[in-house]
């Protein structure tokens, strides 16, 4: 049977309707009501973005999904664990006043925020999972102890993982730092040729474990925390993983880990993505760059696996825009993401899901 993934499109027919009342008929649409027991503590995971970023989902649309939660009987929060990289979000303090600079603040959003790792991201829980990385995956406490939750995503590009959607928001997202670790876990390589000695690397690196020798960066693997963090910060392209061989694995250890949550919140999860302000970037960069295609819509769904691949066909059917980091792929049709970095993999986090029972790539679209 096709997994159900319900879609709204931004196109506005009368008065009455407008953007909000689109998220909360989805909300019904999808039946989340029927995952929320009366009093249940139901997260509502986010991505509050990076300090400079301004592509994350806003909080109105948000709080359209906390009015639904609060609807249903529900006490909600919103949530999102410390980061695994340097800058303010690396701890409960910088993360929440982050969070509301970005508008989060209680009198918008109607709820109360909580960072689920806690003060520095070490407050987790295991769930056994028995998959071929990981016998068991590290969740964030406070989203180890909700009763319920409603994943809300931001579908945009990513370096590593080939874009970002219900999978890895949950995936790395519910992860508390030693977590992200374990997913990471790959290391960066410097082209001698390339470097040109700026030291940006240097600056970015969260663990100190890069450094200048003979005007060149050299990389201490066995220190590295495998972040990406200068891989995405070296304006000569000069720092960059195997792709080959690295990257299918983060992926299928992004994927066990969000395999992890799924079995843990069994029938009581549901999914929003957003396709909108679609960046060939993750909103963990502190910019946002210009936007490779239009925005589409709204989906819904119960299946991480359905509403992801759903999303990444919707993307890659839209006209491509020129001038952006979109360098090829621009027809519709083509693989906007691999237009941007053509080593992407990104398709592996549906397939690898599938495979383990996360979801199905099988889906049906029903518009509302």
């Amino acid at each position: 049977m096709k997994s159900k993934v319900y879609f709204a499109n931004l196109h506005i027919k009368e008065f009455e309707e407008n953007l909000l009342s689109k998220i909360k008929t989805l909300f019904d649409k999808a039946e989340f009501k029927k995952l929320i027991s009366p009093k249940d503590l139901t997260a509502i995971k986010v991505h509050f973005g990076e300090k400079g970023n301004t592509s994350f989902i806003a909080p109105w649309y948000v709080r359209a999904i906390v009015d639904k939660i609060i609807e249903a009987g529900g006490d909600p929060f919103i949530t999102d664990t410390t980061t695994l990289y340097s800058g303010p979000r690396n701890n409960a303090v910088g993360h929440l006043n982050v969070a509301v600079e970005h508008g989060f603040a209680h009198s918008v959003v109607n709820a109360p925020i909580i960072i689920a790792d806690g003060l520095k991201g070490r407050d987790y829980e295991e769930v056994e999972i028995s998959k071929k990385h990981f016998k068991s995956v590290k969740i964030a406490s406070d989203i180890y102890y909700a009763d319920s939750m409603i994943v809300s995503s931001h579908f945009k590009g990513h370096i590593m993982a080939g874009f970002g959607g219900a999978i890895k928001n949950i995936g790395m997202g519910c992860a508390p730092v030693a977590g992200k670790k374990e997913q990471h876990s790959v290391r960066p390589v410097v082209d001698k040729e390339l470097c040109i000695g700026c030291g940006r690397c240097v600056e970015v690196c969260p663990v100190q474990t890069i450094e200048l020798i003979d005007g060149k960066s050299v990389i201490h693997s066995e220190d590295c925390i495998g972040c990406g963090e200068c891989i995405q910060n070296c304006p000569e392209k000069a720092i960059t993983l195997d792709w080959e061989t690295e990257l299918p694995e983060f992926i299928e250890r992004m994927t066990e880990y969000a395999y992890g949550v799924s079995k843990l919140k069994k029938n009581k999860i549901g999914f929003f993505n957003f396709l909108i302000n679609i960046t060939p970037d993750c909103d963990c960069f502190p910019v946002s760059n210009k936007y490779i295609v239009s925005d589409i819509g709204f989906l819904a769904s119960t299946d991480p696996v359905a509403i992801d691949k759903a999303s990444y066909d919707m993307v890659n059917n839209q006209q491509g825009f020129s001038g952006t980091q979109l360098k090829s792929n621009l027809k519709p049709g083509e693989d906007k993401f691999k237009g941007v970095n053509k080593s992407t993999q990104g398709e592996l986090q549906f397939i690898y899901g599938q495979e383990i029972g996360l979801g199905s790539q099988d889906y049906e679209i029903i518009k509302i």
